[in-house]
């Protein structure tokens, strides 16, 4: 039985309901070595990072899709970008960086119209549980720039790291010791 929760984005980071060609899809399942993040969204062919694929400063200005975990102040934020870039900030307390940079297993595909990405976040990169979280995704630039969002964000501009618009995260509390047998 699947009981890997669904959460799709389907509004503009202010709360405006989006039409389903922009929405994002992921699935959520915790495994033994961590928490996995599937996920499709429509590929809008935003310029690349010039940089080789792995971890990537500064994902944020590209095409991205943002996935935040969250317990107390301290929280995660994982950026994964549709060329194979990705970037693991960990958090404690409003922007406040204690760590970045680290390495995951992460695969993207592209394809006409949409992009495909499965991460793998280690357990050592995740707070404590319970979590709340909340999911993003950006592309454009400029004017034209885009920002959605599983929860809104209310405000005069966007800022995802307004951890009081998180919500319960959809999974039960998950043991990894357990699940590896190791203590």
């Amino acid at each position: 039985m699947n009981t890997a929760p669904v959460i799709t984005l389907q509004h503009s980071w202010c709360g405006k309901s989006l039409p389903p060609h922009q929405w994002v899809r992921f699935e959520l399942e915790q495994r033994p070595k961590g928490l996995l993040l599937d996920f499709v969204a429509p590929f809008y062919n935003d310029p690349a990072p010039g940089v080789e694929a792995g971890s990537c400063p500064g994902l944020w200005d590209y095409e991205v899709v943002e996935f935040f975990v969250a317990h107390g102040p301290r929280y995660t934020e994982i950026e994964l970008g549709p060329h194979g870039h990705h970037l693991v900030l960990c958090l404690d307390g409003y922007r406040q960086v204690i760590s970045e940079g680290h390495a995951i297993r992460y695969k993207a595909a592209t394809l006409p119209g949409r992009w495909l990405g499965t991460a793998l976040i280690p357990w050592e990169l995740l707070p404590p549980q319970p979590w709340h979280y909340n999911a993003y995704a950006i592309h454009g630039s400029g004017a034209t720039r885009s920002y959605i969002a599983r929860h809104p964000v209310p405000g005069s501009a966007p800022d995802f790291h307004r951890l009081q618009h998180f919500q319960p995260f959809p999974l039960p509390v998950f043991n990894a010791e357990a699940a590896t047998g190791s203590p």
